[in-house]
């Protein structure tokens, strides 16, 4: 089977080459506003009209006549810039297609780009090559780009497989170079002999991350909180930003502030998530089982919405999947509902107030961490069907040292007993 995957790396143009990306970008982002606002045009002249492949090729075409500077763009990355508008009406009539059959979704029209909302341009096929030299018996890693030039990479992992794209990407005053590539996937599907539930938690009242996951075999994974460990320090540049006059140099370089000291927490966000995977896939387990969250939905409570963002579990799902993926395991998502207030032993529901963390079931007698018992709840759907039966086992001897120390969980972040060090694990 196939396997595309992307690399990151980062690269580090001089000032000539640093502006002629910046100019690339916006002329890729000029490109893009035209062709969304003519076909808007058409569309009101005549709303029978079907936007096609060959509608957006013939704008296209048209707005490059009229505007002779955007032949600066390299011709690949041109042809990007009217397959990603593309892409964005295919899933904006996709949106529509799901809230007519009933599904709670906001559609939202593609939407016109203003400045640092458009910060990469692709390279689909040709157009760039990757050269190494050796100086010093160093090896130095240098890209070359048609219409950029060159400048030194940062490539810290050789590239598996056969490169398909480049995307040079802005990322505030840093750029980096995203390269995708495909390969043939040779690992055996393992044997699913071991699985585990995973139950997703947030901060608790002292704005720690004890139960980022909680497995169904009593293990658990704490994350600090990364963002909670910056906010004295966003705060400040978003009151600075606030205060400064729109448009101004010095609103510029407070804004560039504020998405640095973000981009630190996203950074450390990515980098738990790959440790944290790397540990499960470690671990013995054979396949993992997680809830099918649709986070926008839930980022409307606005009591929960800081933690929601902060736990960051998108990203630490999707890199869950690949990972497991490589080993041959599979990441099987269950429906979320009422995993929290059903007992895992007989199946009885009952109330579970966000502050209650013992799951006490008045119906079998089963006590243990809510968490826990979630988990489990997550297991026993995912292995519902294996064999023909729900494979739920024998609850009063699953787990009897984790339901015997059942309670109210410790506050700290540390790793302790009964939980994944991560400390140890493999980086990126």
């Amino acid at each position: 089977m196939e396997s595309i995957r992307a690399y990151r790396f980062r690269v580090y143009p001089d000032d000539v080459r640093r502006r002629e990306i910046d100019e690339q970008i916006e002329l890729a982002r000029f490109l893009y506003n035209k062709l969304l606002g003519r076909a808007k045009e058409e569309y009101l002249k005549d709303r029978n009209l079907q936007i096609t492949k060959s509608t957006f090729n013939r704008f296209m075409k048209e707005i490059i006549e009229k505007n002779g500077e955007l032949n600066r763009l390299y011709s690949q990355a041109l042809q990007n810039v009217f397959v990603r508008l593309q892409r964005a009406y295919q899933n904006f009539f996709r949106r529509v297609r799901e809230k007519r059959s009933g599904k709670r979704i906001k559609v939202g029209f593609p939407r016109f780009k203003k400045y640092g909302r458009y910060s990469s341009i692709t390279y689909p096929q040709f157009g760039f090559s990757i050269e190494s030299k050796t100086k010093r018996h160093n090896r130095i890693d240098v890209l070359r780009v048609s219409k950029i030039g060159t400048m030194r990479m940062e490539m810290h992992r050789e590239i598996s497989g056969k490169i398909l794209t480049l995307t040079i990407k802005r990322d505030g005053d840093e750029y980096y170079a995203v390269i995708s590539a495909s390969s043939e996937l040779t690992s055996t599907r393992t044997d699913d002999i071991n699985p585990v539930g995973i139950d997703l938690g947030l901060m608790n009242s002292d704005n720690i991350m004890e139960n980022f996951a909680v497995l169904s075999d009593g293990k658990r994974i704490r994350k600090p909180d990364f963002a909670g460990m910056r906010e004295k320090r966003i705060s400040h540049w978003q009151r600075v930003v606030a205060r400064r006059q729109k448009g101004s140099g010095r609103r510029e370089k407070a804004r560039e502030k504020l998405h640095d000291a973000w981009r630190k927490v996203n950074n450390q966000n990515d980098d738990f998530a790959r440790k944290a995977a790397n540990t499960l896939v470690g671990s013995g387990y054979t396949s993992f089982a997680v809830e099918a969250l649709h986070i926008p939905n839930m980022l409307k409570n606005h009591r929960l919405a800081r933690s929601i963002n902060s736990a960051a579990w998108n990203r630490f799902i999707q890199v869950l999947s690949y990972k497991a993926e490589d080993a041959g395991m599979r990441v099987i998502q269950v429906d979320p509902r009422y995993t929290t207030r059903r007992c895992s032993a007989c199946g009885t529901d009952r109330e579970m107030p966000l502050g209650e963390r013992t799951y006490l079931c008045a119906a079998c007698g089963l006590r243990t961490d809510r968490d826990i018992n979630a988990a489990r709840n997550i297991l026993h759907r995912s292995t519902a069907g294996h064999a023909g039966i729900e494979a739920r086992g024998d609850p009063a001897s699953l787990h009897p040292e984790t339901d015997a120390k059942a309670g109210p969980s410790k506050r700290e972040h540390t790793f302790g007993p009964g939980s994944l060090d991560l400390k140890g694990s493999p980086g990126l």
